[in-house]
């Protein structure tokens, strides 16, 4: 999976490339086809905003998150983006389920 990790109006020290790599990094335990994930940081005023875009098999996921300090903000995010991963997942899992229930009931 490739990771790219940028900032806007912010500093990218070390800590924060690792913490987004660690936090980032769970979402390929729960879908192994993840191909990328752009992330940008960046601070608006007082907020922090965190964004992903994460390009799965056959899905591109977007989730975006503001706190007041950026690792709460990259918290948020990385929560969003599992939700929808996982959403998918099972969305893929159950569709392929149900399609080999209906052709095995044919015969």
């Amino acid at each position: 999976m490739q990771m790219n990790i940028s900032g806007h109006h912010v500093e990218l020290t070390p800590a924060i490339r690792a913490y987004v790599t660690e936090k980032l990094q769970r979402l390929s335990k729960h879908f192994d086809h993840l191909i990328a994930i752009d992330c940008i940081l960046k601070v608006e005023k007082l907020e922090h905003v965190a964004e992903a875009t994460v390009k799965a098999a056959g899905r591109t996921l977007f989730a975006d998150a503001s706190a007041p300090d950026m690792y709460a903000a990259i918290d948020l995010l990385s929560d969003k983006l599992d939700r929808q991963v996982r959403k998918y997942k099972n969305r893929l899992r159950d569709n392929h389920h149900g399609r080999q229930e209906n052709a095995a009931s044919n015969f």
